[in-house]
Parts: structure tokens; sequence; C-alpha cells
């Protein structure tokens, strides 16, 4: 099917145009682009790529309106970001229905994290059903946004400025099939989870975002401290982005970086007793060595749990925000005090004293 031109830019009622549509002052109007419900091999490669972190901006779709199927002026339409994995997962949940697609610019952001950080919010959405002359498409006026972005859209503003009603799906667009049958949801459908399957698949991208600096740490100290002290390295890095996904329900405490501190700490004890059992160190070289672990690794493995925040249905923007405040002061103290005594037990090696 072609492409069809639409109008773009319109006027809004204040007689200004809101949006800016045309590329680089290219006079060409935003085309309405076509789309299926097909996951394809290299959809699916995309995905895999997306989820390893390679190249983050590439994952994107171009914003704008997609025919799913073949609709009409009566069929509805759903929002989405203009993230692959995000688009992808509704228009394969839209399996056999003729819809439009309405897909903002988040800058290649999810739906959720896009609408924290406002990306996928009123202002963006307005632009868009403006832009892609909505109103002149479809005669209803409604527009069914993921429930992950209510926090980003204000229904009152988007129909006092676009005359569009907000109607708020489910949390999962696979449960799209059923909430369409009445347009209501189930208590389920609105419960936002965090199971095993959906935390263990965040592991991929923060190991690759700590893998270099990890590897060239874990390198020094293999030369420096010896095997050992690398290996205390790779585990700190390891409970905090491996370990802690997949225990995250079983720590106690409610705040993410605590719950870093206790499981940095359970895994720096073996390191703890290595390292203060070394017979060729005195005492006090003996005590400084095992409190290193003790020091260090907590504050590595807290700090990488922190990363795990913008992830999950356990915190707020706002409880993400105490959390810092609160405690990435613990972590530089005990990272710093834990740098000192590395440094003071090198400088002894060094000065023959131990």
């Amino acid at each position: 099917m072609k492409a069809v031109q639409s109008s773009c830019c319109p006027e809004s009622a204040e007689g200004k145009s809101p949006c800016t549509c045309r590329a680089e002052g290219s006079s060409i109007p935003q085309e309405i682009r076509t789309t299926t419900s097909e996951i394809t091999a290299s959809n699916r490669f995309d995905h895999f790529l997306a989820r390893w972190g390679w190249k983050r901006e590439a994952h994107i779709v171009k914003p704008g309106l997609y025919r799913l199927g073949n609709p009409t002026p009566d069929s509805m339409v759903f929002a989405s970001a203009n993230y692959t994995l995000s688009f992808d997962a509704l228009r394969s949940a839209l399996h056999g229905t003729d819809a439009w697609i309405l897909v903002l610019d988040t800058k290649g952001i999810n739906v959720w994290c896009a609408a924290g950080k406002g990306t996928f919010g009123t202002d963006e959405l307005v632009r868009m059903i403006e832009c892609s002359n909505l109103a002149g498409i479809v005669r209803h006026r409604k527009i069914i946004v993921p429930q992950l972005g209510a926090p980003g859209i204000s229904w009152p503003e988007v129909i006092r400025r676009s005359g569009f009603l907000v109607e708020y799906g489910p949390v999962r667009a696979r449960d799209l099939p059923l909430y369409l049958k009445n347009h209501a949801a189930t208590p389920e459908m609105r419960r936002v989870e965090f199971p095993l399957q959906d935390r263990l698949i965040l592991i991929p991208i923060e190991i690759i975002a700590i893998l270099l600096p990890m590897l060239v740490i874990s390198i020094l100290l293999y030369f420096i401290s010896g095997p050992f002290s690398a290996l205390a390295a790779v585990s700190a890095v390891l409970a905090g982005t491996v370990l802690f996904p997949a225990l995250l329900p079983l720590i106690p405490t409610r705040d993410f970086s605590s719950k870093g501190f206790i499981l940095g700490f359970i895994v720096a004890i073996p390191f703890a007793y290595l390292f203060s059992h070394n017979p060729d160190l005195p005492g006090w070289a003996s005590l400084l060595a095992g409190f290193t672990p003790l020091l260090l690794m907590p504050a590595v493995t807290a700090y990488l749990a922190l990363n795990f925040t913008g992830s999950t249905t356990y915190t707020s923007r706002t409880g993400v925000k105490k959390e810092i405040f609160r405690y990435v002061p613990v972590m530089v103290i005990l990272a710093v005090l834990g740098v000192v005594t590395g440094i003071l037990l090198g400088a002894s090696r060094l000065a023959g004293v131990i």
C-alpha cells in the first residue's frame, strides 16, 4: 500500500504551529507509514543487540503515524515510543487488528523511562497529533496510551490542546487483545510486576556498561596485589550486575543502595577472611588487608545496584533522588577508605615494611 501524504503542522487553536515536523527545513509533508504485526528474524536480532547495549541510538523507528493492517477513519489509535522494542511489542500484540499507531519521538527510549524523562509526554503527544493531522484522518477523538506512559501524559491537557481523549491501556502490550474486548482492565492488567525473567533481561546491558573498567581494574590488581584481589574486583561487579537483579526480592530493606551494601558485604566476607589470614603479613597489615574488601566491595556493589532503580517497579523518581543524596556519599566514603587502606598496604610492600 502506498504511503499517504498528510498535511503537516496545521495551525493550532491559538493560531500558532506548536510542532516541528519538517526535517531540516524540508517542505515535504510527513507521510503515513505502513507496518505489520510480524516480528522478523531481523527484528529479533535488533532486540538482541538492544538488550546488549549495542549502538543504543540505532534501535529506533521514525516518529509519526503508522498504518497497521487496513485501518479506517473509525479504527483505534495507539500511542507508542520510537524505541524498537516498545514499537514491536505493541504492533505484535495487535495481530489481526486494523489500527493506527502514533509513534512519539522519545529519542529511542522506552515508554516507561521516556515518561519519566518527559519525552513521552503531553507536549510530544499533542505535537504528534497535530503534525500527523490525526484529526483529519480519524473521525473519533480517542487515543490509547500505555499505562506506563501515564506519568508523562496529562489527559486534561491533551484534550484541552488537541481535542483527543486519552485512554490508558494495560501495563503490558500482550494484554491488549483481552483489554480491547470491552476496554476495561482487570486488576492484573493494571499491576506492574518485575518477575525474575524481566530482571534477568537487564543483566547483559549492565555488564557491557561496566565491562571495560572491570577488566582494566582487574588486570591492574592482578599485577599489583595478586589474583585474589583481581577476583575480588570481578566478584563485586558481578554481585552488582548479576546477583543483585536475580536476588532483588530476597534481599531485606527497601532501598536499592542498602540492598547493594548488604549483598556486597556478604560477597566480601570470604575475601576479607582470606586476606586477613595471610601468614606473610604482620598483624596490623592483616587487619588492613581484611578491612579493604569490606570497604570497597559493598561500595561498588551498591553503586551498581543503584543503576537498576530506573528499570524496576520498586522505586519512584522521588525515591531515587532521595537514595542518591542519602547513599552516594556513603559509597564515596567507603570507596575512599578502601583505596587508602589499599595504598597503605601497597606502599608498605614497596618500602619493605611487609
